[in-house]
């Protein structure tokens, strides 16, 4: 059975059924202080590069194109690393995907959540 692989917003309160909390954004949350953000690891190097990020914008109707180029930036040196990690913890049990993005459905943590559930990787 897979280990369960959640993500949401790291300016929500942190929860027991959360396992393993990763933030997985490149920059920082304004307005966390690290002391505050109850997370197991800040996993920057799996985030989408600045020019992908920066070319996405987070809107919706560019996301299908952005996870296709997201999924391929994973395979790619800088990325893949960090990718392996992140399917290593995943393994390790319940893991919680954690991004400051407000459209959550539409980011990064979503992609790498569907991504980390697909055997077929």
């Amino acid at each position: 059975m897979a280990a369960r692989v959640a993500y949401r917003r790291i300016y929500e309160e942190s929860s027991p059924q959360d396992g393993r909390r990763v933030l997985v954004d490149r920059v920082w949350p304004r307005g966390v202080k690290k002391e505050d953000a109850h997370l197991d690891e800040w996993l920057r190097d799996v985030a989408p590069s600045t020019e992908l990020r920066r070319w996405y914008g987070h809107e919706p109707s560019r996301f299908t194109e952005f996870r296709r180029r997201y999924l391929a930036e994973l395979r790619d040196a800088e990325h893949r690393e960090a990718a392996g990690h992140l399917r290593d913890l995943a393994a390790g049990g319940g893991l919680t995907l954690l991004t400051a993005t407000k459209d959550v459905d539409h980011s990064q943590a979503a992609v790498l959540a569907e991504w980390l559930g697909d055997s077929k990787r």
